[in-house]
């Protein structure tokens, strides 16, 4: 009876942890440097997969809002039916606020989030039919990350040696559209 209650408990603690997308105390970069991407700012929407039953697919829309903070930082505003995020504690009522910036490592951008005195990190890519934002999972490294410069080189080396990064499927918006 104990142990079937430990490997319970377990299971339970396993699932809470692997539920939210990366989030570390450090930033890639330690102060923002590189400009803000006028063409980043404005309303955007995407459509997204729900988590349902294997005979139902839903889909809801989110949107993000990306305003100029300062020349090199962003106020966002994330809004839609983000039930899912509620396990994370990053909700203020229905929208998720927080600041951002860029970091660049090789040839690819991250956005930086700050929600809640939490930094997330997920890959930015800005392609002609709009853009999306996918967050890296929360095992995209084994490495204990106690710096900006031990998470830069984790990612340096996750997107180096990996054919396909490891993303959080769950917390991804592809293909969001300028809604302005």
């Amino acid at each position: 009876m104990k142990q079937s209650l430990q490997i319970i408990s377990l299971g339970v603690i396993a699932a809470f942890l692997c539920g939210c997308p990366y989030e570390s105390p450090y930033a890639i970069d330690e102060e923002p440097s590189k400009l803000i991407d006028d063409n980043l700012l404005g309303n955007w929407a995407a459509f997204v997969p729900k988590p349902s039953d294997d005979k139902h697919y839903k889909e809801d829309v989110i949107k993000i809002n990306f305003t100029r903070r300062t020349d090199r930082e962003y106020d966002i505003a994330i809004t839609g039916c983000i039930d899912e995020l509620k396990p994370c504690k990053v909700i203020a009522n229905d929208t998720i606020k927080g600041t951002a910036f860029i970091s660049t490592i090789g040839k690819y951008q991250f956005l930086n989030t700050t929600i809640g005195g939490k930094v997330y990190i997920a890959e930015l890519k800005q392609l002609a039919k709009g853009v999306s934002i996918i967050s890296l999972s929360e095992h995209f490294t084994a490495k204990y990350v106690k710096s900006s410069q031990t998470l830069k080189a984790a990612i340096r080396y996750h997107y180096h040696t990996r054919q396909m990064p490891s993303y959080d499927e769950w917390f991804v918006l592809k293909d969001l559209k300028r809604i302005n």
